[in-house]
């Protein structure tokens, strides 16, 4: 690959032209910048010198691509050796490089599976991630409710074991699940492997569309355990039935003819866009997810739904067939960068007719609706917005609301927390947790707690954004306090030059009642807002969920340090050692109390490894 730059002082036509004599007709990606370098465009061309060409014509260009060439100052070139190569490119850089001008998937969180692990007795549990361990993956599924309650279902009807590995190695009796009928207890014997094997088989059979096998299997069980009056096996394998009955009901459109999809549909009004995916897998509807890609006012479908694929597809496996509601530009590029993703052929359609087609339909008549009552909450949350600029004399409405809060019970697990708002709404995906390291601080210190939050939060955007052209800027703090932890704040934006950015402190008011908070300022006195105000119960919105998000960072920090087990953190204790201890002393804690008499004394363990856990204890503890 070759970068090319140019130095001389031109923008807008006559700068791309001075750059047709230094290229050649290799396929490569080019960059568009603006006279601060930031890149306003990336785009692909299987031919440079043509591609670039048309660029530098000062006529017949739509008003988004008009005023990308007039800011245009200089640009960069990547050759490649194919144009799939710089397709692929392309999305790496978009992604990277989030230009002003090329359309941007902003959501991009992965999908949850479900992971049947590679153990002799296999736990079933959703994973969220990359597939970095061993064993089969069932999915994608649109959102962790759908896969909760396909595992809950699930474990009705196979009784599979989602406890971890060192859970399932330590346990000496049945746990809840297994007197409630949703595990076969492998972990204390009261199933056999082969049992076990084949319950984990008939799983796998349902998660591959294979239902209809599994079902039939299980009612001629059904029908022999009552001809030999079993009739407790028998009603079990009944419940198990209609479980499975269930879990089918839920998938909800379950198409005969498609075994394995994804079905993407966009509808496009006003300059707003919304993609709406269903995941049609083993002959089931897993769900759909909605994503609002960021595009001008003046983009075609085509170009929506190609910068879509390659975005969406760059961190996540595409299944076998996709099917568009409007054709792409470049599907056998498309076709042929997903398939060597994948490992095998990919399909990319457009269906006119039949099951497929219908599809497409449910997909794009979402994608409508779902457009619509965005539409309508955005008009609501910019009418806000605008009240907030208002309340507390800001230039312009906020693009970018920041909020803090922190939890902690008398100090410990503390936490900060910091949400995200902006004018289409909770911004979930930039949300923000600190675990407090503050050595120093004292327990319940919520001005240092604050403190320290803010100063992190800083530090960090002056690395990754020093020129705040990047959006990650607030336009508003709002902090959770009053006066003194408005000043507290104020002390670290000074410290770091960072005074111009609004804060405010949102402090209860009178008997800490709702709907009388008291807004704190630097340099002013405190005021309150009309009661009815819309602002007002925006304003409480946001702090709630400041306060949500808070406490529930909290508590999973708390329910971890709960169950984390000293034993864990010791070297050379393993899950069979653990549990020889554990079976010898009953409790960590009476291990910790032990001699090293006691702990020679116990099955497996070294007088070496004896004196290892010992030293723990006595010189950690």
């Amino acid at each position: 690959m070759t970068d090319k730059t140019d130095t001389e002082n031109l923008t807008g036509h006559a700068c791309i032209q001075s750059y047709l004599k230094t290229l050649d007709q290799s396929p490569g990606v080019y960059r568009m910048l603006d006279a601060q370098a930031r890149v306003l465009y990336v785009g692909k061309a299987r031919n440079l010198k043509a591609r670039v060409s048309n660029y530098a014509r000062p006529a017949g260009h739509s008003g988004r691509i008009a005023r990308m060439i007039s800011e245009t100052a200089s640009m960069m070139f990547l050759t490649t050796r194919t144009e799939t190569e710089a397709l692929l490119l392309e999305q790496n850089l978009i992604k990277q490089l989030k230009p002003r001008y090329n359309v941007l998937l902003r959501d991009d969180k992965s999908f949850p599976n479900i992971h049947v692990t590679d153990h002799a007795f296999p736990m079933i549990h959703k994973h969220r991630g990359a597939k970095k361990e061993k064993g089969a993956y069932y999915g994608p599924f649109a959102s962790a409710g759908a896969v909760n309650r396909t595992l809950n279902q699930l474990q009705k009807v196979f009784l599979l074991r989602n406890c971890s590995d060192p859970m399932f190695e330590s346990r000496t009796r049945p746990c809840l699940l297994y007197q409630i009928k949703r595990c076969s207890a492998p972990c204390v014997g009261k199933v056999s492997e082969a049992e076990y094997a084949e319950s984990v088989k008939d799983a796998q059979r349902f998660l591959s569309g294979k239902s209809t096998n599994v079902q039939e299997t299980l009612a001629k069980q059904m029908a022999q355990a009552s001809e030999e009056m079993e009739f407790e096996r028998a009603a079990a394998l009944r419940d198990r039935i209609r479980a499975l009955t269930q879990v089918q009901t839920a998938q909800g459109i379950n198409p005969r003819g498609v075994t394995e999809a994804d079905v993407i549909a966009l509808h496009l009004e006003k300059g707003q866009a919304c993609v709406q995916v269903f995941f049609i897998r083993a002959n089931q509807n897993w769900g759909n997810r909605d994503f609002y890609p960021r595009v001008g006012p003046d983009v075609e479908e085509a170009e929506v739904l190609e910068a879509f694929l390659g975005q969406f597809y760059d961190t996540k496996e595409p299944p076998r067939l996709i099917l568009l509601s409007h054709p792409i530009e470049n599907d056998d590029l498309m076709c042929e960068a997903l398939s060597d993703k994948l490992g095998r052929k990919v399909e990319i359609a457009v269906p006119m007719r039949g099951e497929k087609s219908e599809l497409v339909d449910g997909a794009l008549r979402n994608a409508r609706e779902s457009l619509a009552r965005r539409m309508a909450e955005t008009a609501t949350q910019a009418k806000l917005l605008r009240g907030v600029a208002e309340a507390f004399d800001l230039d312009a409405p906020p693009q970018r609301i920041e909020v803090y809060d922190n939890s902690h019970i008398q100090g410990t697990n503390a936490v900060g927390a910091m949400i995200v708002a902006g004018p289409e709404g909770f911004i979930k995906n930039q949300y923000r947790k600190f675990n407090i390291k503050g050595e120093e601080l004292t327990p319940g210190d919520d001005f240092g707690m604050m403190k320290e939050v803010l100063t992190r939060r800083f530090k960090r955007l002056l690395k990754e954004d020093p020129d705040r052209d990047k959006g990650l800027w607030p336009d508003l703090l709002l902090i959770d306090g009053g006066a003194g932890q408005v000043s507290a704040v104020a002390g670290i934006m000074a410290e770091y030059g960072v005074e111009d950015v609004p804060m405010v402190g949102v402090a209860k008011g009178v008997d800490r009642d709702a709907g009388k908070e008291e807004f704190h300022r630097i340099g002013t006195r405190p005021f309150a807002l009309r009661h009815n105000d819309p602002v007002l119960y925006f304003i409480q919105r946001l702090r709630d969920e400041a306060h949500r998000f808070a406490i529930g960072t909290h508590r999973a920090k708390r329910a971890k340090s709960q169950m984390a087990n000293p034993l864990d953190e010791i070297q050379g204790v393993g899950a069979s050692r653990k549990r020889a201890l554990l079976a010898h002393f009953g409790s960590a804690k009476a291990v910790s109390r032990a001699n090293l008499a006691d702990l020679k004394a116990v099955e497996g363990v070294s007088e070496a490894l004896a004196e290892r856990i010992y030293g723990f204890f006595h010189e950690n503890g």
